[in-house]
């Protein structure tokens, strides 16, 4: 069997290692095996950041919709309850977009809500 010698691949995977452990402090930028941690648990860091950030976006959408709903005389889990009631399936982004810049709109969907929970009780 022939001898492998990998000294294009090598450098190519090193490579990429070292560009994407540019802008690291000292020997995190320069040295491959510190690199190669650094790069990792970096890596790491911004797989478990994707999954926070949609976590932080719903719960400023809840504040948002909580305070419009406040401003309207009704809670906010009477306010969802009141749509699920009602059938209307908006989801809590849009139903922030709502609340911020359309008050008119987002009055209707309370009132639609309010009506929907007295009409089950």
């Amino acid at each position: 069997m022939p001898r492998v010698k990998r000294g294009t691949k090598r450098r190519q995977r090193r490579k990429k290692i070292l560009e994407r452990a540019s802008g690291y402090f000292l020997t995190k930028s320069k040295l491959y095996r510190q690199a190669q941690q650094s790069v990792e648990r970096g890596l790491k860091f911004a797989f478990t950041g994707r999954k926070q950030k949609k976590r932080q976006y719903r719960a400023i959408w809840i504040v948002r919709i909580s305070a419009a709903c406040k401003a309207n005389g009704i809670s906010y889990n009477m306010f969802i309850s009141g749509l699920k009631k009602a059938g209307v399936e908006l989801d809590r982004k849009i139903l922030a977009d709502i609340a911020a810049n359309d008050a008119g709109s987002f009055t209707v969907l309370v009132d639609t809500a309010k009506k929907a929970r007295e009409k089950a009780a």
